[in-house]
């Protein structure tokens, strides 16, 4: 891709004018002119089910309960059609809703709930603990209103954030389902993450717990309203998705908001949040940008190295000079990367998203031929089947190799046998030696080819001060 892709080089534009808040309220302005209604949030009796006056859903993109003693809950359903997303955005749970959260849970088949807020933040309460205080069948939650019961199965501390397993079951039915929760617990209120890295991480791993797919009910996002740090979190994994499918170009980060606006006020809530969610999407291209990257590249040095044995192969006589030296293979660099799962690096945010990504996000001129002609700088992790191999030994001294001994050759010239010369000696030996060298160069890369393969194959099987 050309370095003067949309989403960077708005980016920096915008930074470069101190644009953001203008920008920000242009998206403020373009979406109050949507006409959608919130007639259901103001009647008298759903009124104390709304944590903030301010914050309703629309009508037409609500969640409408089945069952219990009420249809109505402070969520709305969100559509981006284009990446195959859907998200429920809600309020963080009111004591007298935490009934009516976990029947949409039930109700919708939703697989994982995403908390991007602590229950206390600024001293205030910003979301009751909808789930059991400690985990063990005697702190089961019974939810009589709506005929369920909640068990605290486990909890894992990764820590910048937590993932619980929670067992929700129907009473009448007796059928129960697990449920994942992502608790994101270093995220400010109002404000934004550390850095871009740390939550690309967390967003990679509810990714890869395939609760984001449309083959399962809609993941739920909460924060304290539902609208700040939910709505940034949704517009990174859409743009994305995007950028995945259609392309860098392709996707305008502005007309992606707008378009989620459609389904519930307020989505981004600070000009900082925005600046964020702009970083994260650059730097996750780049990722994206990288891991195809290294997948490409090593099929391209196979198909170089075997070119060039083939020439060698019909090759009958050749001079020091046109000796051409084998490539050695890709480093192979997101590969390793991933398979490392301690917690990311949490670099400080930058003024702009150049930590490993703004300075090198053209995707066309990346430097792939001084990154090939480059040894590794650590061998490969070995897969069940193949063995290590000494680097020492593949990367031995070409003029080390051709002052072996060699056994007495001879030709045969106008019916007389004659000795070879020395010099004649040595380009043939050099030949030998050359053919088995590219040979077992073709036999590397295609070993490592086919663990990229394996492992790419494996890692894809708003106004009231708050939120």
């Amino acid at each position: 891709m050309s370095s003067g892709n949309n989403i960077e080089s708005e980016y920096l534009s915008l930074s470069s004018k101190n644009g953001w808040e203008l920008l920000y309220q242009q998206i403020r302005t373009e979406s109050a002119k949507y006409s959608n209604t919130c007639l259901e949030a103001i009647k008298p009796q759903n009124k104390t089910l709304n944590r903030y006056r301010d914050v309703s859903p629309f009508d037409h993109s609500r969640i409408i309960l089945q069952r219990g003693s009420t249809d109505y809950i402070n969520a709305n359903l969100i559509k981006i059609e284009n990446a195959n997303r859907q998200y429920i955005l809600t309020q963080g749970p009111l004591p007298n809703t935490i009934a009516h959260f976990w029947l949409m849970v039930w109700e919708q088949n939703t697989k994982a709930v995403l908390m991007l807020n602590k229950l206390v933040e600024k001293q205030q309460e910003k979301c009751c603990q909808y789930w059991p205080i400690k985990i063990g069948t005697d702190y089961i939650m019974k939810l009589d209103d709506v005929g369920l019961t909640l068990e605290y199965l486990e909890q894992q501390d990764h820590s910048y954030y937590l993932t619980r397993v929670l067992r929700l079951t129907d009473v009448k039915s007796g059928e129960s389902r697990d449920i994942l929760q992502f608790h994101y617990t270093t995220w400010p209120d109002f404000g934004v993450p550390n850095s871009p890295t740390a939550f690309l991480e967390f967003l990679r791993k509810v990714q890869a717990a395939g609760v984001l797919e449309s083959t399962v009910g809609p993941a739920i996002v909460h924060c304290s309203a539902g609208i700040g740090r939910s709505g940034t979190f949704c517009l990174v994994d859409s743009c994305l998705i995007l950028i995945e499918k259609f392309g860098l170009n392709s996707v305008i980060v502005k007309e992606v908001l707008l378009e989620m606006r459609r389904y519930r006020m307020g989505l981004i809530q600070t000009p900082e949040q925005l600046k964020f969610s702009y970083q994260a999407i650059i730097e996750g291209a780049k990722q994206l940008s990288k891991t195809s990257f290294d997948s490409e590249n090593c099929n391209s040095v196979i198909s170089e190295i075997i070119e060039a044995n083939n020439v060698s192969e019909n090759s009958n006589h050749s001079s020091d000079e046109d000796e051409p030296p084998p490539l050695p293979p890709p480093r192979l660099d997101s590969l390793n990367r991933t398979l490392y799962d301690g917690p990311p690096v949490n670099r400080p945010l930058p003024t702009i998203p150049n930590s490993a990504s703004i300075s090198d996000f053209n995707y066309e001129d990346i430097d792939s031929i001084e990154e090939l002609q480059s040894p590794p700088s650590g061998p490969l992790p070995v897969l069940p089947g193949e063995d290590e191999e000494s680097s020492t030994d593949e990367l031995e001294d070409e003029s080390v190799r051709t002052s072996s001994p060699v056994s007495d050759k001879s030709d045969t010239v106008n019916g007389h046998h004659e000795s070879l010369s020395p010099q004649a000696e040595l380009r043939q030996r050099k030949r030998i030696e050359r053919k088995e060298h590219l040979a077992e160069r073709v036999r590397d890369m295609k070993r490592r080819q086919m663990a990229n393969e394996q492992w790419t194959q494996l890692k894809r099987p708003k106004t009231a001060r708050r939120d």
